[in-house]
């Protein structure tokens, strides 16, 4: 394939990615101690070793419903909210939030090594992981920037 064209056809990819993350990157620090308070539950445990026994085709299924449910109701959420119906918007997109980090990112971590073996979702991780650590170095430069400003201010 021409190098353009499939730079091209990537980039919407990479967009939906970095939009994702920015909006992971919002709500993580409010789910981080739900997702290790359910990863500690006996029953979340033996679910996840039955997930992680699956092939990985049945992986991926497991992951992408649930994924293909609740990243659009996430983006719905949004357009609620900026249509004036702000109540159900911020309970649908908390709805959806907590229906991904619950559920989605339980079953990547089962599973994970089994969908690492197909190259395309490898990339795509991969490519999670740089745009995930390119915004976490653009939030802690920011911050530190608004905090200087704040000091600066204050002086």
């Amino acid at each position: 394939m021409n190098n353009k064209i499939r730079k091209i056809l990537i980039f919407p990819l990479r967009a939906i990615i970095v939009f994702a993350l920015i909006l992971d990157g919002m709500f993580r620090p409010l789910y981080r101690p739900i997702i290790k308070a359910i990863s500690r539950l006996t029953f979340i445990r033996k679910l996840e070793s039955r997930i992680g026994g699956l092939p990985r085709l049945a992986i991926l299924l497991l992951l992408a419903v649930p994924f293909a449910i609740a990243e659009p109701m996430k983006i719905i959420g949004l357009l609620l909210i900026a249509h004036g119906t702000v109540k159900t918007g911020i309970a649908l997109t908390i709805l959806a939030h907590l229906a991904t980090f619950l559920i989605v990112e339980r079953i990547y971590h089962a599973g994970r090594e089994k969908l690492l073996t197909y190259a395309w979702f490898a990339w795509i991780m991969r490519y999670v992981r740089f745009a995930r650590s390119f915004y976490d170095r653009f939030k802690r430069a920011t911050l530190g920037w608004i905090r200087l400003s704040v000091l600066a201010r204050q002086r």
